[in-house]
C-alpha cells in the first residue's frame, strides 16, 4: 500500500456511525473517500459528507456516499490533504484550488485530520510551494500590488492545463500563486484584509490533528 493510500485508510478508521464528514480535496483524501466508502459498503455504516469541491463529489457519488451541505447539518470530523505541514501544524493548501471551502470545512467541524505522508514536511512553510491566494478576477491588479507591499519575490496567475488562460475556482476567481521568503504568523490575515481577496491557502493556528503514514 503506498503512503497517501495508507493515510486515508488511516483516517477512515476514525469514522463513527452518524457522523457528517466534511470531504476535503486531493490525492490523498482520494483514498480516504474510497476508505470510507468501503466501510459503508462492508459495515453498513450510515455517514454523509459535505464535499469541498466537485473532485470530491464525484469521488463521493461513485463511492455511494450520500452528499449534504453546511446549510443542512454541521460537521463532525473533516478530514483534508496538506501540500506542507511544517513543525507547529501551519499549512499551506489549495494546489487543487478549493482553498476557500477547505477553510470553511475546517472553521465549521469539530474535528479534523489532515492526513500526509513525509514528502509534505517541511522545517518552513514556503519551502516546496508557493501560497495560493484565490482573488476575484476584476481585483487583479490591486490584489497584486498589495501582495508586493506584503514582500513577495514572485507572483504568478495560474495557468490552466488543456486550455488557454487562467485557471478558474469553483467559486469564479482566478489564483495567484505567490512566494514570500518570511512567512510571519499574521500573514494569513494580512492576506485576507486585502480588497478582493477571497481566501488564501496558508492554515496557521487552526484546531487540526495531523496523520501521517510512516514507513
Amino acid at each position: 500500500m503506498n503512503l497517501k493510500k495508507e493515510a486515508g485508510y488511516k483516517a477512515a478508521e476514525y469514522v463513527t456511525d452518524g457522523d457528517i464528514l466534511g470531504l476535503g480535496t486531493g490525492s490523498t483524501t482520494h483514498y480516504f473517500i474510497e476508505a470510507v466508502g468501503k466501510r459503508i459498503a462492508d459495515e453498513g455504516i450510515n455517514v454523509m459528507g459535505i464535499p469541498t469541491s466537485f473532485q470530491s463529489l464525484l469521488l463521493a457519488k461513485q463511492w455511494n456516499i450520500p452528499v449534504t451541505s453546511l446549510e443542512e447539518h454541521d460537521i463532525d470530523l473533516a478530514v483534508d490533504g496538506a501540500d506542507e505541514v511544517d513543525p507547529h501544524n501551519n499549512l499551506i493548501k489549495g494546489r487543487g484550488g478549493a482553498m476557500f471551502k477547505e477553510k470553511l470545512l475546517i472553521k465549521s467541524s469539530g474535528k479534523t485530520y489532515i492526513i500526509v505522508d513525509e514528502s509534505k514536511l517541511v522545517s518552513k512553510l514556503g519551502s516546496k510551494y508557493p501560497i495560493p491566494v484565490e482573488v476575484f478576477p476584476h481585483a487583479l491588479s490591486h490584489v497584486e500590488n498589495e501582495i508586493r507591499l506584503l514582500g513577495a519575490s514572485k507572483i504568478s496567475l495560474r495557468l490552466a492545463e488543456g486550455k488557454d488562460g487562467p485557471v478558474f475556482t469553483e467559486n469564479g476567481n482566478f489564483i495567484l500563486d505567490i512566494h514570500l521568503s518570511n512567512i510571519v504568523p499574521d500573514l494569513e490575515q494580512k492576506l485576507k484584509a486585502i480588497t478582493g481577496v477571497i481566501e488564501s491557502g496558508l492554515f496557521i493556528g487552526y484546531d487540526i490533528t495531523v496523520l501521517m503514514a510512516n514507513r
